[in-house]
């Protein structure tokens, strides 16, 4: 598989996140818990379809303790803390915080070997780290002190799904079918997490059955297997950077919707992310015309 591939289908992942917000609006309460413990476990079931026909991708299980601490440490607790964010902050704020982490993987790709980090990777990730800034602010962002602890929740998930996607690089050898396990591993956590602190509220409708089913396949299912192949193969700055464009076209599913309303600030904020990410790919479109 080509660098280019690989960069491409982590892209997919990009815009499949772009619907967690429409599909967990459409939800209705489902307690965050137990949501993540539903689609988890979904998503990794999706996985082992994949292996009907491929007996032997049933041996990506066998990992050293090391793949399954990053890989189950990365999906679990970035969301553990997203969702412990939101409980103590309001989204606007605790979102604005968490999408440091396309600028950290864009920076932390620095340390991986043989990746070069150039000053255009650093434009485009700042771009596209501004246009959010600019549609969260838009959308009435604003900040009080007892909202630290969420805050704070906000900013550590985001250094920790950094983290989680720069060392899937290091661990290239572990290969995508291993997800499936980690994603099994998360929904029992959160199962665990779900009976501890949570009520239980089950979709009350086919609409709402639908919509967990569609969050586990695909932002919570197909999308990690996407982004693996992504950070394994594919240019990790470039894919750092474009992952900025996630908050603009959650926003515009939510506008069509009828969940949000369009303002200035989303245009402008759509012209610094598409820019970001046009810059910081810079050397991906040259290789295409060479």
């Amino acid at each position: 598989m080509s660098q280019r591939t690989a960069t491409l289908i982590g892209l997919i992942a990009i815009m499949m996140w772009s619907l967690l917000a429409l599909l967990t609006v459409a939800n209705g309460k489902i307690p965050a818990f137990q949501l993540a413990a539903m689609t988890f476990a979904v998503g990794g079931f999706v996985g082992m379809l994949t292996w009907i026909g491929r007996p032997e991708a049933m041996r990506a299980l066998r990992q050293p303790a090391v793949a399954w601490v990053v890989g189950v440490g990365g999906l679990f607790g970035y969301h553990a803390l997203y969702f412990l964010a939101l409980r103590f902050a309001p989204p606007a704020e605790a979102g604005l915080l968490n999408y440091l982490w396309p600028l950290l993987i864009v920076l932390f790709s620095a340390f991986l070997p043989g990746e070069r980090l150039a000053t255009h990777h650093v434009i485009g990730a700042a771009l596209g780290l501004i246009g959010t800034a600019l549609l969260f602010v838009g959308n009435g962002a604003s900040f009080a002190a007892s909202q630290l602890p969420g805050l704070a929740a906000a900013f550590v998930a985001a250094f920790v799904w950094a983290i989680y996607s720069v060392l899937s690089r290091r661990l290239k050898a572990v290969p995508t079918d291993a997800v499936a396990g980690f994603c099994l591993a998360t929904a029992l956590l959160a199962g665990v997490a779900h009976a501890a602190i949570e009520p239980t509220i089950w979709p009350e409708d086919a609409i709402q059955w639908l919509a967990v089913a569609a969050l586990g396949i695909g932002p919570v299912g197909a999308a990690f297997y996407a982004w693996d192949i992504g950070m394994k193969r594919g240019d990790i700055r470039v894919l750092g950077a474009a992952s900025y464009a996630t908050p603009l076209l959650s926003t515009a599913f939510l506008i069509l919707a009828g969940y949000a309303r369009p303002s200035a600030a989303i245009a402008l904020a759509a012209l610094l992310i598409a820019g970001g990410g046009l810059v910081a790919a810079k050397d991906m479109f040259l290789a295409r015309r060479r």
